[in-house]
């Protein structure tokens, strides 16, 4: 079987396939017409963040079984077409760790000394020792926005250089913060508080130009942002604004919100911003990392048949896979719909099996379920392999309980989650052989399938409220494909999960509440 390789990645990965057997190609710096025309030969295919896996090129892979990332981020990577014709997508979360959170720390203390700047006027000729006076780390607050593994390793660090560190993320318990040594604030204390802010979570729809003109004007005059994390979480727009103005004492990035960046970008202007460009993997030992454990999973897989780390598939035979398929991808929506109504930091999921399911082996079911509550969240960092792990280093208790009979349904997976400042409780079935149903939230009864773009609303049941949210949502140029009510006659009450086309806007959904008889609107990806 041929593994075509289509980014540069260390020599010991490309060892590790040919000895595995497999007959390697690299094909390195193709455009994707060229890619396209020859990608037809390929059984597996090693990327990194330059090829994009496209639904076009996975048209023309006709024997494509397997693409591993080396490196974690799949933005580039059209998952849903892979799963479409069953190729494995893998990454590789964890190699880059150590050297993304060292990046961060040397880009603060740069920024700190004024080591660019210095080390340009001293190749100018000058000798400027008064005009770069930088200040110390010790004794200062560090706002650590995301205490993930890169997160908690940066904070180790900090607090070594006698730092304080304080964070936000409101998916980590107030336990585990506690055994890091992180105090958790909300993300007002953090900016005011902190003279320094690093950010470490995804690109997610809440997270997309989460820091911005609202936080930095809460910051103190002459505190720094240092972002080492996805480019576009940070507004650049507002951040060359309060860095012009001089509130801002200075910022460094690693990442922006167009790639590659370039003069035309203001920052660049500013005396008080240092830049690399998206270094933040880039080290030797990060590199052989990834390269080893992406060759070495690619292998295994197209070699024994083995999966690890896939992030759409989970690691069971196919014999098991055959049975469970349906009730993998059920849990995965369940946990991805309660990740996104649930409030606060998540610390108990309760999952009861009812009916023939309880006979089946449930721990992989366990764990679709796991990455879907983290995967909105965490998105490419978590998979079918980790999700455990992670959900008990954010000090997450999971219960189970299982039972032969069901009332209602041959088969019923109910799973409630408690976090901190809410409990929800949401039960799916298998209608025929293949397709997940949800039929409860938490005392509305319906029937909805879950998937696509989703609307959650509540309203109160009386002639015409309907009819409304109906009507705004065409204004809005918003076809309905399907809508599923549940009642709660003694309360007056339905709930209405709506199925759209297109993601819906914040300005729609500010306009579905305004509504009379609407009590609230959200929308959910699943």
């Amino acid at each position: 079987m041929k593994v075509f390789i289509t980014d540069p990645i260390a020599q010991e990965g490309i060892e590790i396939l040919k000895e595995a057997g497999l007959e390697v190609e690299e094909h390195l710096g193709l455009s994707p017409e060229e890619l396209r025309a020859i990608i037809k030969d390929a059984d597996g295919l090693v990327i990194r963040s330059n090829t994009k896996v496209d639904q076009d090129l996975v048209d023309a892979a006709e024997k494509l079984k397997v693409v591993g990332r080396a490196g974690t981020g799949l933005d580039n990577v059209d998952i849903p077409a892979c799963n479409k014709r069953g190729i494995v997508v893998m990454n590789t979360p964890g190699g880059n760790t150590n050297s993304a959170a060292e990046h961060t720390i040397a880009m603060m203390l740069a920024l700190t000394r004024h080591i660019p700047q210095a080390t340009a006027s001293m190749k100018a000729g000058k000798w400027e020792k008064k005009k770069f006076q930088g200040r110390e780390v010790a004794g200062k607050v560090l706002g650590i926005v995301g205490i993930g593994r890169i997160g908690s390793i940066v904070a180790q660090i900090a607090q070594g250089m006698k730092m304080k560190v304080i964070a936000f993320d409101p998916h980590i318990h107030p336990d585990m913060a506690e055994k890091i040594g992180v105090e958790l604030v909300d993300l007002d204390e953090l900016f005011s508080s902190a003279d320094y802010v690093s950010v470490h979570t995804p690109l997610t729809k809440e997270t997309k130009g989460l820091l911005n003109a609202k936080y930095f004007a809460k910051m103190k005059k002459g505190s720094m942002v240092i972002n080492c994390a996805r480019g576009g979480i940070i507004n650049e727009a507002d951040l060359y604004e309060y860095l012009k103005s001089g509130h801002l004492g200075g910022a460094a990035l690693d990442v922006f919100e167009s790639e590659p960046t370039t003069l035309e970008n203001p920052l660049l202007s500013l005396d008080n911003f240092i830049c690399t460009p998206h270094l933040g993997a880039s080290t030797k030992e990060a590199q052989e990392n990834v390269a080893l454990a992406v060759a070495r999973q690619i292998a295994d897989y197209l070699i024994k048949g083995e999966v690890r780390n896939a992030v759409n598939v989970p690691s069971v035979s196919g014999e098991a896979l055959s049975r469970l398929g349906p009730f993998l991808t059920l849990a995965e929506k369940i946990g991805m719909f309660h990740a996104q109504i649930a409030k606060g930091g998540f610390e108990e999921i309760e999952i009861s099996y009812e009916g023939d399911v309880a006979d089946f082996d449930t721990v992989p079911v366990t764990v679709a379920l796991l990455k879907g509550i983290l995967t909105p969240a965490l998105k490419e960092e978590v998979n079918f392999v980790n999700a455990p792990v992670l959900a008990e280093e954010r000090g997450i208790k999971v219960v189970e309980a299982k039972s032969k009979t069901s009332e209602d349904f041959t088969n019923l997976l109910t799973v409630t989650v408690r976090a901190s400042d809410s409990t929800n409780t949401i039960a799916g079935t298998i209608f025929g052989k293949k397709e997940p149903r949800i039929v409860r939230i938490n005392d509305f009864r319906l029937e909805a399938l879950p998937e696509g773009h989703m609307l959650l609303i509540y309203n109160e049941d009386r002639p015409g409220v309907i009819g409304t949210i109906g009507i705004t949502l065409g204004e809005a140029g918003l076809n309905i494909a399907r809508m599923h009510v549940g009642q709660d006659p003694g309360h007056n009450r339905n709930v209405i999960l709506l199925t759209v086309d297109e993601p819906v806007s914040q300005n729609v959904l500010d306009q579905l509440k305004s509504k009379d008889g609407v009590t609230s609107a959200q929308s959910l990806e699943l």
